[in-house]
């Protein structure tokens, strides 16, 4: 394996435990914020996207992924089936004539539209179904520059994968191919022809936090067979639907990476562990562990290879190395190069899409008293998407590509509320 980073290893940083909850009420787990009452004026708001900042347009597909040899955790009665989607480069002017993808497939926006999703956006009164990416719908590879290297992108437990597309479209417009993956029981996933699986957790006990970091894991090795397939020209979509052309030789299967957010940052480090396939990884405000007492495997045994902690103030305490016991443990034990960064102005979903979006949402729905503040905290919306951008990219640049970036070796003026925890 190639460990492109390096330099002295850090002392570690502490930090508060991250629940891994869901975020649709209605769907098996709590909310995160009151809801809000319901907004003076019927129309649904509407909100967009940050544009990626880098020279390179964007298109995206989506994949239905089977494993006919695993059962699904949640249902012993069917085999394991994910949905995902692959971010890649596209010659400029790709959107002309073609759709860009939305944001959510149509039957989950209406999922959504039904539910108080993260307990502050009110049933209907957000515009699922509206928003959209800023990526061409299955407009063909721009593979003039040959293979790139990729990174995977999980979520939180409980959310769908769309809560990563703003991460996911930097990344392609600034040299990637990103593949986000959706978790399927955890939350509602389209599927071809429209068909929508619901969430089907039971009740949250350690057990089940267990079943679900181990789904995670597996979930991410199938996505690496798949894309293995799709580089040597196959085709691992279940339904067999047509490609767009160029897709599999923009991959280079010899460099990737995975970052992912909450329980999505734990699979990362943990599938990192078994699967010598991912080179590095990130993991956004995920906490490592099942209990007090008992830690996922990877906490205990750290990594050899490069991996950053992106830790936020939940609760209004940084997490980090020095104050999550088991983040502590896994950077202790952790032998490659490490990083832990820790916003204190920030909350859990300050690392996702939410961060942009709540605010322009909250101008007309108005959200009640520290609503707000819970879910993304009182960092610059704006700044604090260009932060994660900026550190996600130089991270991936550094440990895929051997390009050193300064701004991972000290704190950056640029990005005075990221602070580097030693």
């Amino acid at each position: 394996m190639r460990t492109r980073l390096s330099g002295r290893p850090l002392v570690a940083a502490a930090t508060l435990p991250l629940v891994l909850s869901l975020a649709l009420t209605g769907c098996g787990g709590g909310a995160v914020a009151a809801a809000p009452a319901a907004a003076e004026n019927p129309a649904p708001a509407t909100f967009t996207l940050p544009a990626p900042t880098g020279p390179r347009a964007v298109g995206t597909t989506e994949l239905h992924l089977v494993d006919a040899d695993r059962a699904d955790p949640w249902d012993s009665d069917r085999v394991r089936e994910l949905m995902i989607s692959v971010w890649y480069p596209v010659r400029k002017g790709a959107h002309d004539g073609r759709p860009v993808a939305p944001y959510l497939r149509p039957n989950v926006a209406k999922v959504f539209t039904g539910v108080d999703a993260l307990g502050v956006f009110e049933a209907g009164t957000v515009d699922w179904a509206g928003a959209r990416t800023n990526a061409a719908e299955s407009a063909p590879a721009d593979a003039r520059h040959g293979r790139r290297p990729l990174v995977l992108y999980s979520p939180g437990f409980g959310v769908p994968r769309t809560l990563g597309t703003t991460i996911a479209e930097e990344l392609v417009s600034r040299g990637y191919v990103v593949v986000t993956m959706d978790h399927t029981g955890e939350t509602p996933v389209e599927f071809p022809g429209g068909r929508v699986e619901p969430a089907r957790l039971p009740q949250q006990t350690p057990e089940r936090t267990k079943t679900a970091v181990n789904a995670r894991v597996q979930d991410t090795r199938l996505v690496l067979d798949a894309l293995t397939s799709l580089a040597r020209g196959g085709n691992p979509d279940a339904e067999g639907r047509a490609l767009p052309h160029g897709l599999g030789r923009t991959l280079d299967t010899s460099e990737i990476g995975m970052v992912g957010h909450s329980a999505g940052g734990v699979q990362a480090a943990e599938t990192m562990r078994i699967d010598r396939r991912l080179d590095s990884g990130i993991n956004m405000d995920g906490t490592m562990k099942y209990t007090d007492d008992d830690y996922v495997p990877v906490a205990r045994t750290g990594l050899d290879r490069p991996f950053m902690l992106m830790g936020s103030a939940p609760g209004g305490e940084p997490q980090t190395h020095r104050t999550n016991p088991s983040w502590g443990s896994f950077y202790t034990n952790s032998t490659g190069w490490k990083r832990d960064l820790n916003v204190p102005t920030g909350r859990h979903y300050s690392y996702t899409d939410v961060q942009a979006f709540l605010p322009q949402i909250d101008e007309r729905n108005d959200f009640p008293e520290g609503a707000r503040e819970e879910i993304i905290g009182t960092v610059d919306p704006e700044a604090m998407t260009a932060s994660v951008r900026a550190y996600v990219t130089a991270f991936f640049d550094a440990s895929l590509q051997d390009r050193r970036r300064p701004i991972l070796d000290r704190p950056s003026k640029r990005h005075p509320h990221v602070r580097f925890v030693r």
